[in-house]
């Protein structure tokens, strides 16, 4: 099987299961959505009118538009779509598909590293310890590394009795790691797993039962993970981060996965069909490499799912200038994927809406950057033009919209897992209050360098 091979595209129109939910759920979501943005529009006028009185009719709707009313459509929509949204766990029997019935389908695990020589041990030793029942080989794509990474994975695998392959890649760059490791998949699912991603005992098993488990539907081409922080509590941006994966990135991704839409597959743990990572050429030449190879195969293989259950926890940094860098090359990714793949050219109309929200995400930057960061300088001392009682009703609602958040995680994937992560007040209110403004300085850093065309980084 050749990496140049490129098998005719799968059906990907709609299934039984989406025409009428899904379209249903999106046309709700979709109007309760208008509906609470015009409200915010009505009741936010008195607001309105001391702006232009002070400094004209242009600001006086710029501000409320990036403090107010494009967070009002980005979280109610997503806020009414899990609304709507009822989770059914994926079926504990092995999927149908071309494989022995009544077996797991067989499953290769890619693991792209670079000086990884302390962290792939422990990743090896999960990966080896999954309750997955078919059979599993993993792949170390080493990258170069200077270090034991390999004799490391080498001893671990013959330790634990896992199956390792290693592919050697001398040039630098993740996805060309990715794409050397894809030339000697031979199974047609693969799985990327980071080097520093410890999955659960059954994270495996939830995660394919997801991309295979409704063979006559609309065919899947890839399906996200769900990630967790590992080791949230080392530091007061370890605990932040990790509120940030719980409630925001898990909120996000389930939102856009009602729709088939999730946009990023992403490579810390997702699985995808093998063919249809062929199909469009394998991981590209991109800062966010699994962001672009996500929206390719949404526009021409299949919808994208994405697996609450399938948990991995993952290395988050502990420096704030790790964050930045980490964030910045997330931001440059969403505008690649813009890029490579608009939003008007996807296939599907939920998936030109889904994907064409990430146009006004760069807004809320600029607008916590330069408009709310200063009017809660000016509320403070003693001007409360910009930071308006309309501002300030965000923060019970953000309060009740995470507490729903919370409560649905630790009832369906926490409880259902036997996961109990630690109560955690102190990051929570830094994530509340603080962690906005290490993480939109950073996005607006990040849209700067992809418009610049800055020079990129190997992860």
């Amino acid at each position: 099987m050749s990496a140049g091979r490129t098998p005719s595209r799968p059906k990907a129109g709609t299934g039984p299961q989406e025409r009428a939910p899904t379209t249903l759920r999106f046309a709700v979501a979709l109007g309760l959505t208008a509906a609470y943005v015009t409200f915010a529009v009505w009741a936010s006028s008195p607001w309105r009118a001391e702006l232009r009185d002070a400094i004209g009719p242009v600001m006086a709707w710029v501000i409320p538009a990036f403090l107010a009313y494009v967070p009002s459509v980005l979280i109610g929509f997503m806020v009414f779509t899990l609304i709507t949204l009822r989770y059914r766990a994926p079926s504990p029997d092995p999927p149908s598909g071309p494989w022995p019935e009544g077996a797991w389908p067989p499953i290769t695990v890619v693991i792209a590293a670079r000086g990884e020589e302390s962290a792939i041990g422990p990743t090896l030793e999960r990966i080896a310890d999954l309750s997955y029942g078919g059979p599993l080989t993993a792949i170390l794509a080493d990258n170069n590394s200077t270090d034991r990474t390999v004799e490391v994975a080498e001893e671990t695998a013959r330790r634990r009795g896992l199956k390792l392959q290693v592919v050697f890649e001398p040039q630098a760059g993740k996805w060309r790691a990715l794409n050397r490791a894809l030339e000697s998949v031979e199974t047609s699912i693969v799985v990327t797993v980071d080097a520093d991603t410890l999955l659960h005992p059954d994270a495996l098993r939830y995660l394919i039962s997801r991309l295979t488990g409704e063979p006559e539907g609309p065919h899947v081409c890839a399906c996200a993970g769900a990630l967790v922080v590992e080791s949230p509590t080392r530091n007061l941006l370890t605990r932040m981060q990790s509120w940030d994966y719980r409630l925001g990135i898990n909120g996000v991704k389930r939102m856009q996965a009602a729709y088939g839409s999730t946009l990023v597959a992403q490579g810390a743990f997702s699985a995808y069909r093998t063919d249809d990572v062929r199909a469009v050429g394998g991981w590209p030449d991109a800062v966010g490499e699994d962001i672009v190879l996500t929206w390719s195969m949404m526009a021409s293989r299949g919808l994208v799912e994405y697996e609450p259950c399938a948990l991995g926890a993952t290395a988050a940094p502990e420096r704030v200038p790790q964050l930045m860098r980490q964030r910045s090359r997330w931001a440059q990714g969403m505008l690649e994927g813009l890029q490579r793949n608009p939003p008007a050219e996807q296939p599907r109309v939920l998936a030109r809406f889904v994907s064409g929200l990430d146009y006004l995400v760069p807004l809320l930057d600029l607008g916590y950057v330069f408009f709310w960061v200063p009017g809660l300088v000016l509320f403070i001392a003693g001007y409360p033009l910009l930071f308006s009682w309309w501002s300030m009703l965000v923060l019970p609602i953000t309060l009740v919209i995470y507490g729903l958040l919370r409560r649905w995680q630790e009832r369906h994937v926490f409880r259902r897992l036997g996961f109990h992560p630690q109560h955690d007040v102190l990051g929570f209110f830094g994530y509340l209050f603080g962690y906005r403004a290490l993480v939109s300085p950073a996005a607006l850093r990040g849209y700067t360098e992809y418009l610049a065309g800055a020079p990129r980084r190997w992860k």
